[in-house]
């Protein structure tokens, strides 16, 4: 009877190994996807930002005019998309659309592409990302 504890116990021994290298395994890939996510979170907060920069200089090039002795700010298609080009140059993005809508209002759309740090099977390969923001000149 005691040689049969015996081989019972013996055939337990080992089994724990692969076990451990399932969750260590487990456990990286949990790791790398969590260090994705934040790095896709990280370039679109940046790429929000790169939008609200370039609607804020685009609803700079607005012209003054006189109308009935009161000045008139009047912001043009030109205008904002000058103003948020020079801006977005200095950036990795890409500036898709400039325009204004009512003539008072500077809206921007840019874009760019995000890839993970290290490629995997577990992620995509790449992401597009684009953003939109709209700014207002402060006068009438």
């Amino acid at each position: 009877m005691t040689g049969g504890r015996r081989r019972a116990r013996g055939d337990d021994e080992g089994s724990i190994l692969p076990l451990t290298l399932g969750y260590a395994v487990l456990a990286i890939v949990l790791v790398y996807v969590c260090t994705c996510a934040t790095s896709l979170y990280i370039a679109q907060k940046r790429l929000d930002a790169v939008a609200d920069a370039a609607a804020l200089a685009g609803a700079d090039g607005f012209s003054l005019t006189l109308v009935d002795g009161e000045p008139h700010a009047i912001l043009t298609d030109d205008g904002v998309s000058a103003q948020a080009a020079a801006l977005v140059a200095v950036t990795t993005a890409e500036l898709v659309s400039a325009d204004t809508p009512d003539g008072r209002s500077a809206r921007v759309t840019v874009a760019t592409g995000w890839e993970p740090p290290l490629l995997s099977a577990f992620v995509p390969d790449g992401v597009a990302l684009s953003a939109t923001a709209t700014s207002r000149t402060a006068l009438r």
